[in-house]
């Protein structure tokens, strides 16, 4: 059935070696996430510390909520680069993802950010001509701005096999929400109240300006 070349096909590297591994990795990834988690908020953006993160450090990236269910890519490691065929940042996440798929993924990236919640995706990208087939894992995890918002994310794409000729795009084989416990909601700015002797009190009498004096 593999003579298809619309067909995933099997993904070549794909060994259980490989995969413990890219588990590991991802494990690690996760928890240098949560360890920035203060009282199980979601973290800061500047609490993210690349060497906690070095064993993925070319897989991973720092997005930004543009719109419900929009995403675009502020910082990106090279892999991402690598997949796509040219510079990523700048450009939209679902890039990454196949056209039928994108709008499942839109909603799954509005889960992100007013869940809040951890995402998972299993892809697949088709084989074809120059394209092996390919497999990967990506992980997103919220992020809040330097504004206190949640409008972040903390995510890596890691592939299990040669990219060959580019861009390449995935398919969503499966996906996981897992929706954070303990995380405060999003932080709205207080609201305005009238001071006490504020503006509102007019004067009642004359001004005394004997406190002014002409200086020469």
């Amino acid at each position: 059935m593999w003579d298809d070349p619309t067909e995933p096909g099997p993904v070549q590297g794909d060994t259980s070696e490989t995969q413990a591994q890219t588990e590991a990795h991802l494990r690690t990834f996760r928890a240098h996430w949560e360890g920035c988690r203060r009282g199980g908020d979601v973290p800061m953006r500047a609490d993210i510390d690349p060497r906690g993160i070095e064993p993925l450090i070319s897989s991973a990236f720092i997005a930004e909520r543009i719109a419900p269910g929009m995403v675009r890519l502020r910082v990106a490691g090279m892999h991402l680069n690598d997949l796509m065929g040219m510079e990523v940042r700048g450009m939209p996440l679902a890039t990454f993802i196949e056209p039928g798929d994108r709008d499942a993924f839109a909603l799954r990236l509005v889960d992100l950010f007013d869940g809040p919640a951890v995402l998972r995706f299993a892809l697949r990208a088709r084989r074809g001509v120059g394209r092996p087939a390919l497999g990967g894992t990506l992980m997103l995890l919220p992020l809040r701005s330097d504004l206190g918002d949640i409008s972040r994310a903390l995510g890596c794409l890691v592939t299990d096999g040669a990219s060959g000729r580019t861009p390449r795009r995935f398919g969503i084989a499966d996906a996981e929400t897992q929706p954070l416990s303990g995380a405060a909601p999003r932080r709205a700015a207080p609201p305005l109240r009238t001071l006490a002797g504020g503006r509102s009190q007019a004067p009642t009498g004359p001004r005394d300006r004997s406190h002014l004096r002409l200086v020469t």
